[in-house]
């Protein structure tokens, strides 16, 4: 009995190290989402971008993810999990280094595209990969741990942009406005290396093994994730279920996907894969310095709030982590998605409420701006974001105000800043536990074996469409619509999506992924 319990001790920790390091380009993902929010701050008045071109930079790896995510899944099916994401952490380290270096917006637009490449077949293979080694029991929380990656590397990233810029701040290390950008550009280059050192250490995905007739390699392996009794229980069920697959000549091209028998879960994972991105998540990570400058608060506040806010989404996704497998996947998302709705409606809020004033003094305290420029400007109070920064970017100049527009803001803004901070905090956390991990759970586990791969990957092309559109226009959302408005429009889109997932979203908390297929595959 003993033995036993340790073996299946053995077992349980070789199937969670084998989720950590795929789901490690989750962290890689996350670590360069969040460091972008930093490197913008000072990448974009030393290149001169406008807003357009400041949102292309942030969203370009959103763009090229989405065609990785199209075709990422299917090339799986063919050659492999484990090949696809050896690529992924080449592509990954290469990107690093020729972002850091690049010489212009051209060089670090391409850049960024190549990262996407491998954002985009991380985001669909990892979770494709453990949901296949996973037990029932266990599947949630270990397909979970690609988000817990997701956030750990945002904060990793924040925690970075921090310290850089105090090290940039001190003046004494070296550091400038021109260069510190591309060291949080080039740090990404480690863990990328160690990515790809420890994807040697993982097996091949035993029921991709199934599919390629390798039945003898796929046992193994599964009485190594485990061990002899239930891997054998497990071999059986897949066996059978390959062989009816085989049998009814299943055809796996993306208008497969439509057909009667998958409709509605398909239409399911759309849902939820373009709620994820459209209730705005990715305009709070990749903006967040940004966002949290509009508050007044100031530039270096700014940063270490990036840190609060990435602390909150990986405590949070631990919750999930604990959760997901015991009160199931619906009342997570419909809880969480509640709550991003509060959490944008309270922002949207306290944006309204702010008022923006220069009075002289604080145009005196502007040292490194002409104050004769700004003279039209103080004295006048204005009840909106969209119409004092219009008013400050005519009397400076649109790059002169990016530039300083943190210590504009904080001078100019009187608001509520706790309620913002309270509200994006809100939001991060309900994120965390609900539509950041759940979304992924539910696509790896809701599709048959054969469609699995491809299914993620269309419905990951739909969501990486869907963040492309928010981090590419979040730039002009603020500057034309402002804050209150942009936060009021996130927070109506989650509560309509809380409706439609009231009626419609499914449960498959406890079930093995061949128990999901007989019941909802029809």
């Amino acid at each position: 009995m003993g033995e036993n319990k340790l073996t299946m001790q053995k077992t349980s920790n070789f199937t969670v190290f084998l989720a950590l390091v795929v789901s490690l380009g989750g962290f890689l993902f996350g670590f360069d989402a969040g460091i972008i929010s930093g490197v913008m701050n000072f990448a974009s008045p030393f290149f001169g971008l406008t807003d357009g071109q400041e949102g292309s930079i942030v969203a370009a790896p959103t763009l090229a993810a989405m065609f990785a995510m199209l075709v990422a899944g299917k090339l799986s099916d063919v050659i492999g999990r484990k090949i696809v994401l050896l690529v992924v952490a080449f592509l990954y380290a290469l990107s690093a280094l020729w972002s850091a270096y690049a010489g212009g917006y051209e060089a670090l637009y391409v850049a960024r595209l190549l990262g996407g490449i491998a954002f985009g077949a991380a985001l669909v293979i990892a979770p494709t990969f453990i949901a296949e080694i996973s037990s029932a029991e266990r599947r949630g929380s270990l397909v979970s741990i690609q988000q817990l990656n997701i956030v750990l590397g945002f904060f990793a990233a924040f925690l970075c942009n921090a310290y850089l810029n105090s090290l940039n701040n001190d003046g004494a290390y070296g550091l400038t406005d021109t260069t510190v950008w591309r060291w949080m550009l080039g740090i990404e280059f480690l863990p990328a290396l160690l990515y790809f050192i420890l994807l040697f250490f993982v097996p091949r995905s035993p029921r991709w093994l199934f599919q390629q007739g390798k039945d003898e390699e796929a046992e193994r392996v599964l009485v190594r994730l485990h061990g002899a009794e239930a891997a054998r229980k497990e071999a059986e069920e897949i066996s059978a279920n390959m062989a009816q697959e085989r049998a009814t000549e299943t055809k796996t091209s993306i208008w497969a996907l439509f057909a009667p028998k998958l409709r509605f879960l398909l239409w399911v994972g759309i849902a939820i894969g373009v709620l994820q991105q459209v209730t705005g998540i990715n305009a709070i990570y990749f903006y967040a310095t940004s966002i949290f400058k509009q508050t007044g608060i100031g530039t270096d506040a700014a940063f270490t709030s990036g840190v609060w806010l990435s602390l909150t989404s990986v405590v949070f996704t631990i919750v999930a982590i604990y959760l997901i497998d015991r009160i199931g996947r619906r009342k997570l998302l419909l809880t969480g998605i509640g709550g991003i709705g509060l959490s944008m409606l309270l922002c949207a809020y306290s944006f309204s409420e702010a008022t923006y004033t220069l009075d002289a003094a604080d145009v005196g305290e502007l040292t490194e701006l002409d104050a004769g420029a700004l003279a039209p400007l103080v004295g006048q109070t204005f009840d909106n974001d969209v119409a004092f920064k219009g008013a400050a970017k005519s009397a400076l100049g649109e790059q002169t105000y990016k530039k300083y527009e943190g210590d504009i803001l904080e001078r100019a803004t009187t608001m509520n800043a706790i309620l913002v901070m309270i509200g994006i905090l809100g939001f991060v956390a309900c994120f965390a536990f609900s539509l950041g991990p759940v979304m992924w759970v539910m696509l790896s586990e809701m599709y048959p074996n054969a469609y699995r791969g491809l299914a993620i990957g269309f419905i990951g092309f739909i969501n990486s469409f869907a963040s492309w559109g928010v981090s590419r226009f979040f730039p002009w959302e603020l500057s034309t619509l402002g804050s209150s408005l942009t936060f009021l429009i996130y927070g109506l889109i989650a509560l309509g999506g809380l409706v439609v997932f009231w009626w419609v979203l499914p449960e498959t908390k406890g079930k093995t992924l061949e128990e999901i297929e007989r019941e909802y595959v029809k």
